[in-house]
Formats: structure tokens, sequence, C-alpha cells
């Protein structure tokens, strides 16, 4: 089995049905497999097997078209993020070196397949779509990019194996199928987004999809289309609750991922959503799932859950060797979802048999609960103590006033590096550096704490959702960052 392999299935078994909601517009399963079918047949013509399709389109039934054509027929789609600038998207053509560009307009030096937005998804390359030959496996499918947090973006491959024995554990851990209405409000260059539809797809589910992210359009579309489930990053998730209206009763499981939810606003999800189950998840680009925790199991507050079905996690000392329950390491992931290597850039890994490790640190308790510590290359070394900078801002952000929180560090002679809070304040509220310190102190040992708090003029974020450290750091080094006396 392989991605895009169960479209026929569905086109067959109900071909009236909606396989696709798009601001409201609705695209059937007869009409998006023979769409895909077409543009396949396209590609194939165009293309040698194992050839670079890159896409750069916006979210919509075109896009999913399109990257299901080149999945089936045996290409390889490289997601580039229309938002970019176009020095970065020159830089990842240069890199990727595709054999054919997907977009919406012929402005880059590649050979292009022209998508019209504009027109029909039955009426893009019309024709005769001959059933294309199936992909190994193991062959690469599918090129993303990280979201960048920390500096310019890396491109990971992933095969097409790797996300098939995703979907089996996924369907132990949520029991999503085909009478479910999934909505996925955020960007298909974000992973957890495409995966949420591309998974979708393959079970049967309708998706339901947006150009851009408003949350007042999204919180209507669900209610309208009685969607079941929703993927949601923490930020995005705020800004639905604080959507006004009615609670909705047919949402019955919310997954979020991305960062650490904040306890104070998954506490406002039962008024909005009473009937929902509420399921974080803990993973990354080049690991995906790690481990999960849901509203109904008895997970500690501050552990990110369980291991995911199908993930073994050890937590290894430099040396390699195994660190005893309750002690920190690096750690490392097996399992049948690891991504394959990088396309363009690369990335703090360590491999060690079938084990990765992204750099992450943390621990284990005794019932195999895992508790992330920080980010290896985000950890910072002050007065002759390591510091990890997400310890820091978990609890600062737990403030009632404070609304998002970074930590970065500069160079101290005397330190060797001193901590920086950036603090982005609920509105109204005007917090003083002191303040934060006395509140800080209640939760963290004295050297843990910033001395200096400073406000940016706007918080910065990655596509999908993640607060920008290299820019907020960029900000702060700039002078455009308000000191809190």
């Amino acid at each position: 089995m392989t991605i895009g392999s169960t479209l026929h299935t569905f086109a067959a078994s109900k071909p009236d049905e909606t396989a696709i909601i798009c601001d409201g517009v609705k695209i059937s399963w007869a009409v998006l497999s023979a769409c895909v079918g077409r543009l396949a047949n396209e590609i194939s013509r165009r293309t040698p097997p194992g050839a670079g399709i890159a896409i750069l389109l916006p979210n919509s039934a075109h896009f999913l078209a399109v990257f299901l054509a080149v999945a089936i027929s045996g290409r390889e789609a490289q997601v580039l993020d229309p938002d970019w600038p176009v020095s970065r998207l020159k830089d990842a053509l240069d890199g990727l070196s595709p054999a054919l560009l997907a977009s919406e307009q012929a402005s880059l030096a590649v050979d292009h397949l022209l998508v019209d937005l504009n027109q029909p998804l039955p009426n893009i390359f019309p024709g005769e779509a001959p059933e294309p030959k199936a992909p190994d496996p193991l062959d690469s499918f599918y090129v993303g990019f990280t979201s960048g947090s920390t500096g310019v973006p890396k491109g990971y491959r992933r095969n097409h194996q790797s996300w098939i024995e995703s979907f089996g554990a996924d369907q132990k851990e949520f029991g999503i199928g085909p009478d479910d209405i999934v909505a996925a409000p955020g960007s298909m260059t974000h992973s957890l987004f495409l995966y949420a539809a591309i998974h979708s797809l393959h079970v049967g589910a309708t998706i339901i999809l947006f150009r851009r992210f408003r949350p007042d359009a999204v919180m209507a579309e669900i209610r309208n289309s009685f969607a079941s489930v929703l993927y949601a990053a923490p930020t995005q998730l705020a800004l639905l609750l604080d959507v006004p209206g009615p609670p909705i009763l047919n949402v019955r499981t919310i997954l979020s991922s991305g960062s650490k939810w904040s306890s104070s606003i998954s506490g406002n999800i039962p008024q909005r959503f009473p009937l929902a189950a509420f399921i974080e998840f803990y993973g990354a680009s080049e690991l995906s799932f790690v481990t999960v925790r849901t509203s109904n199991e008895k997970c500690p507050e501050n552990s990110v859950g369980r291991a995911f079905s199908g993930v073994s996690i050890k937590i290894r000392a430099a040396s390699g060797n195994e660190m005893p329950i309750g002690e920190t390491g690096r750690i490392f992931v097996s399992s049948p979802f690891l991504f394959t290597g990088y396309a363009m850039g690369s990335g703090h890994v360590v491999r060690r048999n079938d084990e990765l490790c992204i750099g992450d640190l943390g621990y284990l308790d005794s019932a195999g609960f895992l508790y992330l510590q920080g980010r290896e290359n985000r950890m910072i070394v002050t007065s002759g103590k390591n510091v990890f900078p997400e310890q820091i801002e978990h609890v600062l952000s737990s403030h009632p006033q404070v609304r998002n929180c970074a930590v970065i560090a500069i160079p101290d002679r005397q330190r060797g590096e001193r901590l920086i809070a950036l603090i982005y304040p609920k509105d109204g509220c005007n917090l003083s550096a002191s303040e934060l310190m006395r509140y800080a102190r209640l939760e963290l040992p004295l050297p843990f704490v910033p001395r200096i708090y400073a406000q940016p003029r706007t918080w910065r974020w990655t596509a999908s959702g993640k607060t920008d450290f290299a820019a907020l750091k960029t900000d702060w080094l700039s002078g455009a960052c308000e000191l809190r006396e």
C-alpha cells in the first residue's frame, strides 16, 4: 500500500459523496479521483520515475490533487511555501533541482505545470487517466520543510511506508475512519495539516481545509459541516476558542501538536467543545509521532505523554549508554515512522542502530511517561549552570497576564551567557520586570530566573504557528524591543 492507493476504491464505492471541502466548495470522490488520474498521467508523460515535482500552491483542492498525483505516479512531491521570499524559493529550487514546478504562474526558471486555481477541479488537465504503475513503498514521495523556529528551514524526505505505517498506528490511537469529517485549518506546507488531509483521504474521511486561517470562518465551517475531528496547533486553538458562540456538539476529538499546551487555555475546551476528547502528541518532522497524552488518560501534568503506538523511547547519555529512570539525557526514538534523511540542509541528528535523536533532551519516569527538558541546541550555559529556556518559558507563560514568552541568551563576560526574557502580555496588561522575577522565582531556582525582560513590538511566528526564536533574537539585537522596568 502506498500514498493515494485507496483513492480509486472510495471513488468507486461512494463517487458522489464529499471528499474535500475548501472554503465551502465541495469536491466529490469521483471528481477528485478522475482529476488526480489525469494529473498523474501528465506528470508521468513529462518526467522520469522518481523525479522531484515542486509544488508552490496555496491551500486548495488543487494542491491536494497535485500532491496525490505526484505520489501515485511514483514521483516526489517537494512542498514549497508560497509565503517564502523569492530568495528562499530560489535557494530551495536550486537545492532540490525539481523536474517540474506546479504553480499558478511561470515565474521561476523551472519547467512548469501550470495550475489555474480559478478553474474548477474537473476541468484542469482534461483527458485520459490510465492506471499508473504503483510505486515502491520505500520510494520517496514527499519533501517537507521544518518550521525553521531557530534558523533556516531544512528539507526532510519521507518514503511511502513511513506514512502508511503512521496511518495504522494513528487508527489505534485516534480511530479516524470513513464516517469522519476532519477539519485541518492550517497550511498544507506544515506537515501536521498535510498529514491530516492525506490520512483523511486515505481512510475515506472528508477533509475540510481553508485558503487562509480565519478563526470565525473556521468555527462556522466546523459547525455547518458537522466536523467530528479538529486538528489545530496550540496558537490556532487559542484563537478558535476566542470566537464567540454557543457550544459545538459535533466535534468528538481535538488533536493538537506543535508545542506544549497551556493548561489555562485547555480548561476552556469543554465550554466550546463539551463532547470532545482533547489529545496532544509530541513529535517532529523527522520522527513523526513520538508520544501521546489524552484527556481520558491519567498523565502527569508536566509530561508529554506515553509512547505512541509502535514507538520505543530510550534516554541515552552522550556516550550512548542508557540513562537510569528519572535522569536527563538525549531522547532516542525507534519506530517505523522515521524520515529517510535531509533533502536540503542538515539537522542535529544522531543515529544509533535503528534509533534516532534530533537533539531533544528529557527523561522517563517509572511508568514510561516522557518529560521534555529542552533542545540541546537551545541550552544556555550561565554562571556554570546548564539552563533549558523551555523550562523558563513554561513558567512565565503560565502567568495569567502573559500571552507569549521566549527566552534567549546574549554573551556575558561574567556569566558566559545572560538570560533575556521576551514577553508579550495579554491585551491591556502592563507587566514589570520585578513582578515577573517574583513570579518566576516561585518555581525556578535563582540561576534560572532572567533579570532582563523586554517586549517586542510584534510577536514573531513561523509559518507553522510556532514562535520564531531567531527572528525575536534579531529584534532584540536590533533594539526593536521595549525594556520592562
